[in-house]
């Protein structure tokens, strides 16, 4: 029986210790060879294979679904009319070449800077929480540009400028549809031979698409978890994937959730009979100990920062205490934590 929790669930209930060695600055050589930690999410036991073990550890029948969302070269990099360096982090287009955008380097509203000759961007209005309306002039549309001119948006913890090779791994080999900030990063591990395997087993899988956003990765700052607010990201549940995991689900076969963003999308796409409506919307849902899942009956998963919206749902999932000691084993044993690290499954 995994734990209830009170509502009085406090942002240092989710700290843990973590040496800065262990941060992954690079992906794995092969991605399905990172390793992989399984937890019970009933008993806390945990076994320790490699990612690519995982077709030993899923059933015929088990429906997996994964988020192909997209990322797209984000990061702009621009030069102040002074000379000092700025750059444009895109976020979600609001026109063409009108964007909503996170600006470095000190760049006010009514400021231009200067991307590469003969394109400029002015910063024309703040849209509130530190995103700026941010305008691109001198090109057709500067989304078709940005292939060549911006960099892909590795996370802050990775202590270095973003490669060729990046381009690739920071990317799932089922990424279809463009649109988010930040790699799903459970879904790094999977090759297409990987999957070639699962199906083979007799594994189904299907798709929702969540577009990650920075409302992700924004810090809890607020001491008591409940007052702190997600940011809305778009998503989509296709009609097949609903009716694949409604049909799942009444005939006892189980949904294994690639991610927390495949979990959010399906708990968030849930009716109140139970059943996993298809449609597209925006989800703020925040997942803490204490929720209800009605959709996802396992996960595969990285791990995440501490004190973070995604180590808080992971612990609403398969209990903080049992979370909180599996990763205190992964650190004993050196496995490599967040977006490039190693991976859990809870199930």
């Amino acid at each position: 029986m995994i734990p209830s929790v009170s509502d009085q669930l406090r942002l240092s209930d989710f700290d843990y210790e973590l040496p800065e060695e262990l941060i992954a600055q690079a992906p794995a050589e092969e991605r399905d060879r990172s390793r992989l930690l399984v937890l019970d999410r009933r008993s806390g036991a945990v076994r320790h294979r490699v990612f690519a073990d995982l077709v030993e550890h899923l059933r015929p029948g088990d429906l997996l679904v994964m988020n192909d969302t997209k990322v797209f070269p984000c990061r702009v990099p621009a030069r102040k009319s002074g000379g000092g360096k700025a750059e444009i982090f895109l976020l979600e287009e609001q026109g063409i070449n009108v964007w909503h955008a996170l600006v470095k380097g000190g760049v006010d509203v009514g400021k231009k800077v200067s991307i590469v000759q003969g394109i400029e961007a002015q910063v024309v209005g703040d849209a509130g929480e530190g995103v700026k309306l941010v305008r691109f002039d001198g090109v057709g549309d500067i989304r078709t540009c940005l292939p060549d001119l911006a960099r892909t948006p590795l996370p802050p913890y990775i202590k270095r400028e973003p490669d060729a090779r990046d381009r690739e791994r920071y990317q799932t080999v089922y990424a279809r549809r463009e649109g988010a900030v930040a790699a799903p990063t459970a879904g790094l591990h999977f090759t297409d031979g990987l999957l070639r395997r699962l199906r083979d087993h007799g594994v189904e899988t299907a798709t929702v698409t969540l577009h990650v956003g920075p409302g992700t990765f924004q810090p809890v700052r607020t001491e008591a978890v409940t007052e702190h607010r997600m940011h809305p990201e778009r998503f989509e549940v296709p009609a097949d994937t609903a009716e694949r995991v409604n049909r799942g689900k009444s005939e006892g076969r189980r949904i294994i959730a690639v991610g927390t963003t495949s979990v959010r999308a399906l708990e968030t796409a849930v009716r109140t009979d139970g059943t996993v409506a298809a449609g597209a919307g925006t989800s703020e849902l925040f997942i803490t100990p204490g929720f209800r899942f009605r959709a996802v009956d396992g996960m595969i998963t990285n791990f995440h920062l501490p004190k973070s919206t995604l180590l808080m749902l992971v612990a609403a999932f398969a209990g903080r205490e049992r979370v909180l000691a599996a990763y205190r084993t992964a650190v004993d044993m050196g496995y490599r934590f967040y977006s490039y690290g190693d991976a859990m499954l809870i199930q």
